[in-house]
């Protein structure tokens, strides 16, 4: 029997009978009983906006999976542009798929001159990085004439590739600029992440060979990053995408969503709570003035997961790794510390407070060399392919364009008063 419920009106007495399908309601169901009436739902807290058959999450029990894949699998024995093929088409590549869709990324690279030039060089000296790669993605759709003809399933492809491609290059450009180093071309005989840190720390050697233990730790986290459901950014993608917006516009929506510090800036949040903390002495008072509401926990809790965020488990061990080349961060012993105490605490276990892929990430990126202010466009780099996956999943649905209700606080009617009559 299928699961349903029933919805009175108690003003009129009518009712009607919703099924539950996919967890969910439809609204089309309730605003046939109750015309007019709007749910107030701030921040979709329990709206769903859209169906999806690209991630699965479950916070509570802990489960992240790409297209039915587990993250633990794809982080184990996969690769970002595979991963990214995996989104975009819903299967992961044959051999000759594989090849193919490689080959296409890594020859798409490159940006046009006038984009670093004069555009990315017209930028104040101290621009943010993070501010440089929303702009660029946003003016990479004025050097493509046919970014608006979405319609077109092989031209769309192709504005794919090229964001995919084009992210590492803008995001390495931007750091280059920002700290006065010349620009780097893209290696395009280099994989994916190899090619990116030879974009970010090449200076005079002729070929940057980047230690394979810290390009494969790169290519997890990509992994890692590449998508998670309905958040902040994607749900900007998909809003601005249902105007139809073209991709490069739409994926500008994202990522200026990913710069606010609220979505994109948790790692950076937990360096500087780590290096405020100061020692492994301080932890516990610093414990105790989160219980009284002083401080907060940075790279602790999650508005979705309930439990262990599956992916922190995996950068976790990934952290490990890095740090047998690069040497321990300080700050790592500390990060350690924290998460003992805390989870040892009733507090947090009672609040189902747990680490999430925040936390060690940015310890990560530190040790790697990462100035803070590249955190963000870390995040951006690899989200790109999850994003575009929402954008063509949505053409693919004929999604109507976003415009939600609201509910009306202001003062009622009333007359125009001229100004030399108003108090």
């Amino acid at each position: 029997m299928a699961e349903s419920i029933t919805i009175t009106d108690n003003r009129t007495g009518n009712s009607v009978e919703v099924p539950i399908v996919d967890g969910g309601v439809a609204a089309t169901s309730w605003s046939k009983l109750l015309p007019g009436v709007w749910f107030y739902d701030p921040a979709f807290m329990s709206t769903a906006a859209c169906q999806s058959s690209i991630t699965y999450l479950d916070g509570d029990a802990g489960i992240l999976r790409y297209r039915g894949y587990p993250i633990e699998q794809l982080a184990e024995h996969s690769t970002y542009l595979e991963v990214a093929y995996l989104l975009i088409h819903g299967e992961l590549p044959n051999a000759a798929q594989a090849e193919s869709w490689t080959h296409e990324i890594t020859n798409h690279t490159f940006i046009h001159e006038n984009v670093r030039k004069r555009f990315l060089e017209g930028f104040h000296y101290d621009a943010h990085p993070m501010g440089m790669m929303v702009s660029a993605i946003a003016a990479l759709s004025t050097f493509y004439a046919d970014a608006k003809d979405i319609d077109n399933t092989e031209s769309l492809d192709k504005q794919i590739i090229r964001l995919i491609a084009k992210a590492p290059t803008l995001a390495a450009a931007a750091h280059r600029f920002s700290v006065g180093m010349p620009f780097v071309y893209p290696d395009n005989s280099l994989p994916f992440t190899a090619n990116f840190l030879s974009m970010m720390r090449k200076v005079a050697e002729p070929r940057y060979e980047a230690d394979p233990v810290l390009a494969r730790a790169l290519d997890v986290l990509f992994i890692l990053h590449a998508d998670h459901e309905q958040n902040c950014g994607t749900t900007a993608m998909r809003v601005v995408g249902s105007a139809h917006s073209d991709p490069y516009s739409a994926a500008a929506a994202a990522a200026a969503a990913l710069y606010g510090p609220r979505h994109g800036g948790a790692n950076e949040a937990v360096i500087k709570m780590l290096k405020g903390i100061g020692t492994i002495e301080n932890v516990p008072a610093y414990i105790e003035r989160v219980k009284r509401g002083e401080v907060v926990l940075q790279g602790f809790g999650h508005r979705v997961y309930k439990s262990y965020d599956p992916r922190a488990k995996i950068i976790k061990k990934t952290a490990d790794d890095v740090f047998e080349v690069t040497g321990k961060s300080p700050l790592l012993d500390l990060a350690l510390k924290l998460e003992e105490v805390a989870l040892s605490d009733d507090y947090f276990i009672s609040r189902r407070l747990y680490p999430n892929v925040d936390f060690y990430s940015g310890l990560i990126y530190q040790a790697m060399g990462f100035p803070m202010e590249m955190f963000t466009v870390l995040f951006a780099i690899p989200r790109m392919a999850g994003w575009l996956a929402h954008y063509k999943e949505l053409l693919e649905q004929d999604a109507k364009i976003a415009r939600p209700r609201q509910l009306y606080t202001g003062v009622d009617a009333r007359d125009y008063v001229p100004a030399s009559a108003r108090n």
